[in-house]
């Protein structure tokens, strides 16, 4: 992959992060879910319309509802709520870079796709850099801490809605399939804004990091991701989410003066450790799967169960 191609991709996802966290200091974070989603569900229906591409039908807009509910809905309403609660952009990106890893666990129990031990490696390794990451968190609370209960069920339903989206979604236009997503996620988010409280601290701040998010997170990044996914292959995109917490890192210290402690230090280089595992994994199943066929001529080939990237 071409450095402008991987930085593109690290800059514009890892940027997502201080900008979720500015929007949710200038409002509470259901509100902000309901103009994020709204939003963007608006912009990218304007662009699938505009280059005429196909809509899901029949049961193709059952499956990206319920994709669109878990990676929209369940993944941002969970981290913008840990976010309320005290979670720096650091300690998101942290956890949430896990997806690859906690993806692959999920595709190998539900899609049958081989697991090996890099991979299981790599899910420990995982588990370590979550924990690093609170440790401050959980010695402080001296119990469960509801900020990883959340941060752990957003990555949970980023993973299982990417393995669902994998299994039925395929073939569908991004665009399209993006902008029902974030249509349905707005739903949920709506419903919880109603039943929350509202209160907007400042207006200016939010106004700046919303439209942000909606221009660069729900359109340039979705893009330049999908289309790296494309040219590069998913287990080398993959593999950008070993830096991008770390980008986070960087972008949080400059736009928000956070700094990570020793423990998110620690996380981040576990979970670095953590992503190249599990993208070696996938570049070892690969290389097995698009080995050439060595059955000997006229003995019938042994059955082989079909697999694709647990990444995209």
């Amino acid at each position: 992959m071409p450095l402008s191609t991987a930085s593109a991709v690290t800059f514009t996802y890892a940027l997502g992060y201080p900008i979720g966290v500015l929007a949710v200091a200038g409002m509470t974070p259901m509100a902000v879910l309901v103009l994020r989603f709204s939003l963007a569900a608006l912009v990218l229906a304007v662009w699938a319309l505009l280059a005429r591409a196909p809509w899901p039908r029949g049961a193709q807009i059952g499956h990206v509802v319920v994709a669109g509910l878990l990676i929209q809905a369940v993944q941002f309403c969970c981290i913008y709520e840990a976010v309320l609660l005290g979670a720096s952009a650091v300690l998101c990106a942290v956890v949430v870079a896990m997806n690859p890893v906690t993806t692959a666990i999920l595709a190998a129990v539900f899609l049958r796709e081989p697991l090996g031990w890099l991979r299981v490696g790599a899910l420990v390794l995982g588990v370590v850099a979550v924990l690093a990451a609170c440790a401050r968190r959980l010695l402080g609370t001296h119990g469960l801490d509801p900020v990883l209960v959340l941060l752990v069920l957003g990555l949970l339903g980023l993973s299982a809605g990417g393995v669902y989206q994998q299994r039925y979604c395929t073939g569908i236009d991004f665009r399209t399939m993006s902008a029902v997503q974030n249509g349905v996620a707005f739903i949920p988010a709506a419903a919880f804004a109603l039943v929350t409280p509202f209160a907007v601290h400042d207006a200016h701040r939010a106004v700046i990091a919303i439209t942000a998010m909606v221009l660069l997170n729900a359109s340039v990044a979705v893009s330049i991701y999908l289309r790296a996914v494309t040219l590069h292959g998913a287990a080398a995109v993959a593999m950008l989410f070993a830096i991008i917490p770390a980008g986070a890192a960087v972008l949080s210290w400059l736009i928000l003066g956070e700094r990570p402690d020793v423990g998110v230090g620690i996380g981040l280089v576990v979970g670095a450790l953590a992503c190249w595992l599990n993208s070696r994994a996938s570049a070892r199943q690969r290389a097995t799967r698009d080995q050439p066929d060595s059955t000997p001529a006229g003995m019938p080939a042994p059955p082989r169960l079909a697999s694709c990237s647990a990444s995209d």
